[in-house]
């Protein structure tokens, strides 16, 4: 994509509408409302928060609606969503809205989700969004309307709204959004507004309803970060350590300097995240990155981590024969399992996983005495102005951010330690103390982008399961060890109890099976210094995989059919029975699978799994060919995720999990050797390709719930799924991933 120059006044952003104040512009009405969202889990929370008006929605005189959204698009479709939920209940014309992101501020753009918060992350943005956004467009219709009946002497009652026109049967009288937005913006916000029955819905459920980010993606008009250039920025390209740990002890910069277009080079280190670099700053990328390649540098590792993956597995296995912290005690596990009929043990070992976006990260930042502006795919608002505000000696107020499209994320950008961020305001301190006035763009190659840590937590668990006589499940003991992803940072008060990081064994402590005895224990170590981070699905990733396996191997000890066995128990969880069914219906499951080619095998396997109060279950139906490798050929979904707020990405996103958890099962692992990470690229750390991706059929399950979260909950089933019915074929169970190119019987 082309640079753009872009003055600083555009760049900065988007205009706010003042607290309980309609602003009149340009012969346009801006106005919006702010309605404490409905989270699960946090009513209390949100019954405490007062409603008011806020600036969700701007009409122009030519009628153009224009939503601003306070959640990142990064290809998941959230403009499209948010933009759906105002324009259902404003009743405009979806050709005339468009979406800007909103500007960083809690107090406006409020996710209600830890306090006041703003961000994207945990597939929240419809559920906290759900009357939020309608509640902001039933307000500007209102508005419209209550503008009209004044101005043609009617009741307010008598009047309709479609598609962007307001209009009185009677008379015969009507008008667009833009012809009465002046008078509209001269009336007092309604304190109340009543919204849609779901049987009244256009929008909202329709079908085939064109994104918002399509035409700009396609077109190249998308604004991402590494399209941004501002009057006399420059480029910074940062010389790493090998080691997590490390520090520059000596620089020779003279062979970077001497590089056209290279302008000064830079060192930051003792940042809150604890991690050091060299930057090389210059006009250009291309300039950047040759002077960075002719830095040399003598590197510091006496504090930096130098185990490699074999030796932290050692130290898990050693922590996993030992008791851990309880996150879930339900009966007596030990003494079901002492009198069991039947017992299954396993140990699992999942490797940890880089987010391999197809954007690196990247962050330009513009820094003055009193203010620093930032643009970026931005994520994580409210946590990113607090940590750069806290260095910079800021308050967090004077962190502007300025939100464009991110090309992915997978939780990479949510980084709770800010972590790319305050390198990049760093690099731009460093250089203003050196006489450098002017914005700076940090950009990341892939290779700094897979060695630059915050990954999936590596994992260990060991299972021990038992069965009656009868071939009931009775007792389930899991411990599981690996490393925290919110210990030590800020939102430590509100996911660490007791010890116990809920992102490490969510999936497992709260397992829907019915089993009378169950504990969860948790080992998290304090020594591995390799930088962790919430990755697509988080926890669940291994603690779904171990679940559905292991359901599966009780399902086999007990001689009976896989989807007959969890059916039974899950008697008491509707919504998984639910997806369950659907799944196992629409795959033909009580039918024979058509056989494969000579010397082929074929098996399917079924998993089912709630996260972030999503429900999904996935039929994988594979072909294992003669020499061992396998294909999977088909993967029927069924997901319930509340009111289907948009079909069309829901089925994307269902698919979207589905390849990015294949990825990790068929390629994905981040190794370390004496400290050092292994992979560099996408030559060792392969995504899915083209070829690989099979036919998947998606099927939504029709629900008046509040809507849920769908960006995440694709993924978990897949690999379970796909284990499962590798074992139809093989008889092996794979308990090591990712899976080899292999698997033999």
């Amino acid at each position: 994509m082309g640079k753009i120059e872009t003055p600083d006044s555009a760049a900065r952003g988007i205009l706010n509408v003042s607290r309980r104040t309609l602003l009149k512009g340009a012969g346009g009405l801006a106005l919006g409302i702010f309605f404490a969202p409905l989270l699960r889990g946090v009513d209390a929370l949100a019954a405490s928060q007062p409603f008011g008006p806020n600036a969700f929605v701007r009409i122009d005189s030519d009628g153009v609606v224009t939503v601003l959204a306070k959640h990142l698009e990064m290809g998941q479709g959230s403009y499209t969503g948010l933009a759906t939920l105002l324009a259902e209940e404003l009743d405009a014309d979806w050709d005339k809205v468009r979406v800007e992101g909103a500007p960083a501020d809690a107090k406006l753009y409020n996710n209600n989700a830890f306090g006041p918060m703003q961000g994207t992350g945990g597939s929240t943005a419809m559920a906290n969004s759900w009357e939020q956004m309608r509640n902001a467009g039933a307000t500007a219709r209102a508005m419209l309307v209550a503008a009209a009946a004044q101005r043609w002497g009617v009741p307010a009652g008598e009047i309709d709204v479609a598609q962007g026109v307001v209009s009185h049967a009677g008379s015969g009288r009507s008008a667009g959004f833009g012809e009465l937005v002046e008078a509209a913006a001269q009336l007092p916000v309604p304190q109340q507004v009543q919204l849609k029955e779901p049987k009244d819905f256009k929008l909202i459920g329709k079908l085939d309803l064109r994104r918002k980010d399509s035409f700009d993606k396609t077109d190249g008009s998308a604004l991402f970060t590494q399209d941004l250039k501002l009057p006399g920025m420059l480029v910074a390209m940062v010389a790493y350590p090998p080691r997590f740990g490390g520090v520059p002890r000596a620089v020779d910069a003279s062979q970077a300097r001497a590089v056209r277009d290279v302008v000064d080079v830079v060192e930051f280190r003792d940042l809150p995240h604890g991690r050091a670099g060299v930057a090389v700053l210059a006009k250009n990328t291309w300039a950047a990155r040759q002077g960075r390649d002719a830095l040399a540098i003598e590197w510091d590792e006496s504090q930096a981590f130098t185990l490699g993956s074999e030796e932290i597995l050692a130290q898990y296995r050693e922590a996993a024969g030992k008791p851990g912290l309880p996150a879930t005690r339900t009966g007596d596990a030990e003494a079901a399992l002492a009198g069991a009929a039947k017992t299954v043990e396993a140990e699992y070992e999942f490797p940890y996983l880089a987010h391999a976006a197809m954007e690196p990260m990247n962050c330009l930042v513009k820094l003055s005495d009193e203010r620093c502006e930032i643009w970026n795919g931005e994520q994580f608002q409210t946590v990113d102005q607090a940590l750069i505000g806290g260095y910079l000696g800021l308050a967090p107020e004077q962190v502007s951010l300025t939100q464009l499209y991110a090309g992915g994320s997978f939780g990479r950008r949510a980084s709770s330690r800010s972590d790319y961020l305050l390198e990049a305001v760093a690099i731009a301190k460093a250089a203003r103390e050196k006489g450098i006035e002017a914005p700076v763009k940090m950009v990341w190659t892939r290779e700094d982008d897979t060695r630059g840590g915050s990954y999936r937590p590596m994992y260990l668990h060991r299972v021990r399961i038992g069965l009656d006589e009868a071939g009931t499940l009775q007792a389930w003991h899991n411990r599981l060890v690996g490393q925290s992803i919110i210990a030590g940072t800020s939102m430590e008060a509100a996911l660490v109890r007791d010890g116990i990081d809920h992102t490490s064994v969510e999936g497992l402590s709260n397992l829907a099976y019915a089993v009378p005895n169950l504990q969860v224990e948790l080992s998290t170590p304090a020594n591995i210094q390799v930088p962790v981070l919430w990755w697509r699905s988080v926890g669940h990733t291994h603690t779904g995989y171990v679940a559905e396996t292991m359901i599966d191997e009780a399902a086999v000890a007990a001689g009976k059919d896989p989807y007959a066995f969890r059916d039974a128990l899950l008697e008491s969880h509707p919504r998984h029975r639910g997806v369950l069914r659907l799944a196992a219906e629409q795959a033909g499951w009580d039918k024979p699978l058509a056989p494969g080619a000579d010397g082929e095998k074929r098996g399917r396997g079924i998993a089912v799994h709630e996260s972030f109060g999503s429900f999904v279950a996935q039929v994988v139906e594979v072909t294992v060919k003669g020499d061992g490798s396998y294909r999977v050929d088909r993967v029927v979904c069924a997901v319930d995720c509340g009111i289907a707020i948009n079909p069309d990405v829901i089925r994307a996103q269902m698919e979207g999990g589905i390849g990015f958890a294949l990825a990790a099962v068929r390629h994905g692992a981040i190794t370390l050797k004496e400290g050092r990470v292994e992979q560099s690229n996408f030559h060792d750390y392969p995504v899915l390709r083209i070829n690989e991706m099979p036919r998947v059929e998606v099927h939504i399950v029709p629900s008046a719930e509040n809507p849920t979260g769908v960006g995440e909950p694709g993924v978990p089933p897949l690999a379970p799924a796909l284990a499962n019915a590798l074992f139809a074929v093989t008889g092996v169970r794979l308990r090591k991933l990712p899976f080899p190119a292999q698997v033999m019987a």
